[in-house]
């Protein structure tokens, strides 16, 4: 047997990780890593970026002088090399996604502008056929106002706060009420129309443009970075143990 880890008195053989691994649930989290780690293998840091990854890191780990470190590599037994290569990693990822994804992300900003567009609305949702079209025509004809109304016969929790929603994207709602959001001008109240199990009476307060700036350019990053990722991880399928070639048969 060749033992790889001893645990107080427990020996592990170098065969026993990858299922004590599975046997914990650590085993996908582990893959990932080290899909990452492939994809980022090329990627280098200048000297600089070296320098103040690791300071940020030693101060974020609370290792900033010597002895603190070699502790923290005994605890997790890592080399300096290593622990190097973990304080540069974020940095390297980050170098990677621009290389990978940087030159396209506009194109990729437009297809997904739909989505991210943000309104403020005012709802009222009622199961109430009647009760739907007779509120209509009171805030149509000036009898009362719509947060009046949502106070008293929304049952959702927008009764709160006079039915006034947002500013979320239009991702949020439900899509026959993003449609409706969609193709309305602010101040435009929508006529009694079903979503799901509603009749919602639904006006668009304001309109709220995505931009493409750098919070945006960093979410959009991450997004493309996060569906590589599980893309690569789907091509894998399902995780076998290859059998091990260091025991050997008798004659």
């Amino acid at each position: 047997m060749s033992v790889a880890l001893q645990i107080g008195e427990r020996l592990i053989a170098a065969e026993e990780v990858l299922p004590l691994l599975a046997g914990y649930r650590m085993l996908p989290q582990f893959i990932q890593e080290l899909l990452i780690d492939q994809a980022i293998a090329s990627i280098e840091c200048t000297p600089e970026e070296t320098a103040e990854a690791c300071e940020q890191f030693y101060v974020q780990t609370q290792i900033t002088d010597e002895k603190a470190r070699r502790t923290w590599l005994g605890r997790y037994g890592m080399t300096e090399e290593q622990l190097q290569a973990l304080a540069t990693r974020g940095v390297r990822i980050e170098k990677f996604k621009q290389a990978t994804w940087g030159l396209k992300l506009e194109s990729y900003f437009l297809s997904r502008k739909g989505q991210l567009d943000k309104v403020i609305y005012s709802l009222i949702r009622t199961k109430d056929v009647g009760i739907a079209q007779e509120l209509y025509f009171r805030i149509l004809e000036g009898e009362q106002s719509l947060g009046e109304l949502a106070r008293v016969y929304s049952q959702g929790p927008e009764a709160q706060t006079d039915g006034l929603i947002g500013p979320v994207e239009l991702s949020v709602p439900h899509p026959t009420l993003a449609q409706l959001l969609t193709l309305s001008q602010p101040g435009q109240l929508c006529p009694p129309t079903r979503v799901g199990e509603w009749l919602v009476l639904v006006r668009l307060e304001k309109f709220i443009p995505a931009q493409l700036d750098e919070a945006m350019r960093r979410r959009l990053l991450d997004e493309c970075f996060n569906t590589w990722l599980a893309d690569q991880l789907e091509k894998l399928g399902s995780i076998s143990f290859a059998p091990s070639t260091s025991a050997s048969t008798a004659p």
